[in-house]
């Protein structure tokens, strides 16, 4: 609805600019309504709209300008766009929704409609990346590869999940505790006596998910999915090691068989990818951060709002 309302007010701004011919009153301004007598101007419209954040709707469509200036070809957003169009078909028509009716009802004609939106936001969202990488010293890249960067690592574990069901006493969850961890140990006697990782793991891991393959978990790295506690185990084993103690983490505890670690990629090769979660994680971090990396834009382009209580409303809510 508030797309659909923007685009009202921008058809009002067209008539602002003389895009369509009207009466005129005698003053010489153009009349765009009458009622009992009385006779409305366009000029009249426009000094209402200023007030009910006509700022905002100029600064739309000054932010279009900027980003269709900035990427004019739409083609390397196509993937993007399509993809947030479908995830939308695919969440409404899991609701029993119906999809046009759904977007139409969100201000969109159809479909296309509905990608061009998508195709504005995964632009301007690129303006504003590139905005504040500029922003970001090549010293904040180097210290975020030295300690967020890693190569990937390939394991074998095994994990026992303590048997906790809901209505246990704090003296039940502890006696599981214990007999998980004992099982444990018990399994890291087994291989110090030569027994096969892949067998144990088929037999007794509660990780279904890797069991089969005798707990393989291959190419993980730090945060991907992975807590802390196994991550930090692992970097610590060498090739072929397995850990000596059992690991406990939230999912109970661990033995782990490291496989290998794979070369740390590059400087290079990943610096733009170093830069884009950079300003992902500043942008998540200040909440104003794409507010005032706007600001800065359009001063780089210029901006001059000649209309003085624009100017007002804009400065009032920028900080110009």
């Amino acid at each position: 609805m508030k797309k659909k309302l923007l685009l009202t007010m921008i058809g009002i701004g067209l008539l602002v600019t003389g895009c369509t011919k009207n009466p005129t009153l005698k003053n010489g301004e153009e009349v765009i309504a009458k009622i009992d007598g009385k006779e409305f101007s366009v000029e009249q419209l426009y000094d209402k709209l200023k007030d009910q954040g006509g700022y905002q709707v100029l600064i739309n469509m000054i932010d279009d300008y900027i980003v269709n200036k900035e990427f004019p070809d739409d083609a390397e957003f196509e993937e993007y766009a399509q993809g947030q169009v479908d995830a939308f078909k695919a969440q409404t028509e899991s609701y029993g929704q119906d999809f046009l009716t759904t977007i139409n009802s969100y201000g969109f004609k159809n479909e296309k409609e509905l990608k061009d939106y998508f195709l504005s936001i995964g632009k301007s969202q690129k303006v504003v990346e590139n905005y504040i990488k500029k922003t970001i010293s090549d010293k904040d890249v180097e210290k975020h590869y030295n300690e967020k960067v890693f190569g990937e690592m390939t394991v074998r574990h095994i994990l026992i999940s303590p048997e906790v069901t809901d209505g246990m006493t704090d003296d039940e969850k502890t006696k599981a505790e214990n007999a998980a961890l004992t099982k444990a140990k018990d399994l890291i006697a087994k291989l110090n006596k030569g027994e096969k990782f892949e067998d144990l793991a088929k037999e007794h891991s509660d990780d279904t998910g890797t069991a089969k393959d005798g707990g393989l978990y291959e190419k993980f790295v730090k945060g991907d999915g992975t807590v802390d506690e196994f991550w930090d185990a692992s970097v610590k084993l060498k090739d072929g090691e397995f850990t000596k103690e059992p690991v406990k983490t939230q999912f109970g505890y661990h033995i782990i068989l490291r496989v290998k670690q794979e070369a740390k990629p590059k400087l290079k090769d990943i610096k733009d990818d170093i830069l884009s979660t950079i300003v992902q994680d500043m942008l998540e971090k200040d909440e104003k951060l794409e507010q005032n990396t706007w600001a800065d834009i359009r001063k780089e382009y210029k901006l001059d709002i000649i209309d003085k209580d624009l100017n007002k409303s804009y400065n009032a809510n920028y900080g110009n």
